[in-house]
C-alpha cells in the first residue's frame, strides 16, 4: 500500500512540474473588473505566472469545498457526540447494576443452592459437578 501512495505522489509531483513547465507565461488576475477600481482604490491585481494562477485556485476551491462539507456535517457531529455520551451513561448504569446484582444473596437462597450442589447425608448419588 506504501509503495502504491509513493507512487501517485510521484505521478502527481511530475505532472505538475510538467504543468508549470508548460504554463510559464505572465498572467494578471484581478479580484475586481477595472471600471470598479475607481471606488474602491488602489491595485486589485496581481500578475503571476499561469501554472501558480492554476494551483491557487485549485487550493482555493479545496478549502472552500473543505470548509462547506464541515459546515454540512456540523449537525452529523453533534448527534454523535450525544449519543457518545448517551452510550457513556447506558455503560455506566449497567456498570452499577451489574455490581449491585453480584453482592450478597439472600441467605435462604444461598442455602438452597449450596445444598443442592451437596448430596443429601447418607445418600449413594453421587456429588453434581
Amino acid at each position: 500500500m506504501r509503495a502504491i501512495r509513493l507512487f501517485f505522489v510521484v505521478v502527481l509531483a511530475v505532472m505538475l512540474i510538467f504543468l508549470a513547465l508548460a504554463n510559464r507565461d505572465l498572467v494578471t488576475v484581478s479580484l475586481f473588473p477595472a471600471n470598479m477600481s475607481h471606488f474602491i482604490g488602489g491595485q486589485w491585481a496581481l500578475t503571476m505566472p499561469i501554472f501558480l494562477a492554476l494551483v491557487l485556485a485549485m487550493v482555493v476551491g479545496l478549502l472552500i469545498g473543505l470548509l462547506w462539507e464541515w459546515l454540512r456535517e456540523a449537525d452529523i457531529r453533534a448527534e454523535a457526540k450525544a449519543r457518545g455520551k448517551e452510550l457513556a451513561r447506558l455503560e455506566r448504569e449497567v456498570g452499577d447494576l451489574r455490581r449491585s446484582h453480584a453482592g450478597p444473596r439472600d441467605d435462604v437462597l444461598a442455602i438452597l443452592d449450596d445444598s443442592a450442589a451437596r448430596p443429601a447425608a447418607g445418600s449413594n448419588l453421587p456429588a453434581t459437578r
